[in-house]
């Protein structure tokens, strides 16, 4: 019975956590049932394959900027661009993963690169692990594209100030295949600042621990077991405010889905996928689109967000030669 528990009790533990919602640091996705590995690096190996996940996100579609003095409309629409691997490695007892990222909102442009480890070990009827990431940011702002309230803002001189920054993340995860799992996670450790030259003024960009839980939970229909459902819930906070995605999927003969995904203050979400060919069963993509409910959905700033994922897994089989020799008994 204890692991029909566990669903409930993770979405217990976000609800306590539960804030208003509010912008934080790290990027967005809607596909956070499989894009674990971007805020968790102890889910490296955890699918005992190679996989590679892109995902590309435009969110608040139509979402611009006015010019005060032209007139001019600008388009600052948030958009991000995520590569990630993984992969199972046995001689080291767990997992390596990367993660390449960019992530552009308005004027700042964040280009970022990660490298951890997870090790793994059995545990239960499943597998735990512990990982841990380091990595690299390059945290770019151009000023030029701010309007001075007052003409001759000494920052806002039309230069483009960067910097890179260097941070840590640690995780933890538990996996039983086909069945639930369940992590929780930190991001930028550090709390890294960026050494910018109007940091005496405005203050320069600094990162800001996060902190994750996610958790996740596959039913197999008693009636019909071609149909499973999934229903998983994803929270992010940095103590300030807290978000969370509750998120069901219905898998229909491990092909094909359909969900939706809810986000309180901020949007519903539709989400449906496939792996279109039934002989490459390890590739799959899916497609997710936000129906903004915030202010800025309401007062026609946003079309909503849109969103693609693609994934691919494949393992490495080795066999080891087969040795011979000859013996003058059987010439």
């Amino acid at each position: 019975m204890k692991k029909y528990l566990f669903f409930p009790v993770v979405f217990v533990l976000a609800m306590v956590c539960y804030t208003n919602t509010y912008a934080q640091q790290e990027a967005q996705f809607s596909h956070n049932m499989f894009n674990v590995l971007s805020y968790n690096p102890a889910f490296a190996g955890s699918n005992e394959k190679i996989c590679m996940n892109l995902l590309g996100r435009q969110q608040w579609i139509g979402f611009s900027e006015t010019n005060p003095d032209n007139g001019q409309t600008y388009n600052v629409t948030p958009q991000t661009l995520l590569f990630s691997m993984d992969a199972y490695i046995k001689p080291i007892r767990g997992g390596i993963g990367a993660v390449v990222y960019k992530d552009k909102l308005g004027h700042e442009d964040n280009i970022g690169l990660k490298f951890g480890y997870a090790y793994r070990r059995a545990m239960g009827p499943g597998h735990a692990s512990i990982g841990i990431q380091a990595g690299f940011l390059n945290k770019t702002i151009n000023y030029a594209g701010f309007f001075p309230i007052e003409d001759g803002d000494p920052l806002l001189n039309g230069s483009k100030e960067s910097d890179m920054i260097f941070d840590v993340s640690a995780g933890l995860f538990y996996k039983v295949d086909g069945e639930y799992y369940a992590g929780i996670s930190t991001s930028q450790l550090l709390q890294s600042e960026s050494d910018f030259s109007g940091g005496s003024t405005l203050g320069s960009p600094k990162l800001k621990r996060h902190y994750f839980l996610v958790g996740g939970y596959q039913y197999t229909l008693p009636s019909d077991p071609s149909f499973e459902i999934w229903p998983s819930l994803f929270v992010k906070t940095d103590f300030v405010s807290a978000q969370y995605d509750i998120n069901c999927l219905v898998m229909y003969n491990q092909q094909f889905w359909a969900g939706l995904s809810y986000r309180p203050v901020d949007a519903v979400v539709l989400l449906v996928g496939a792996r279109p060919i039934p002989t490459l069963d390890e590739f799959s993509f899916g497609i997710a689109y936000d129906f903004t409910t915030s202010a800025m959905g309401k007062q026609g700033r946003s079309y909503g967000s849109a969103e693609l994922y693609i994934n691919y897994c494949f393992k490495i089989e080795y066999t080891p030669p087969v040795s011979s020799y000859k013996n003058v008994r059987f010439l």
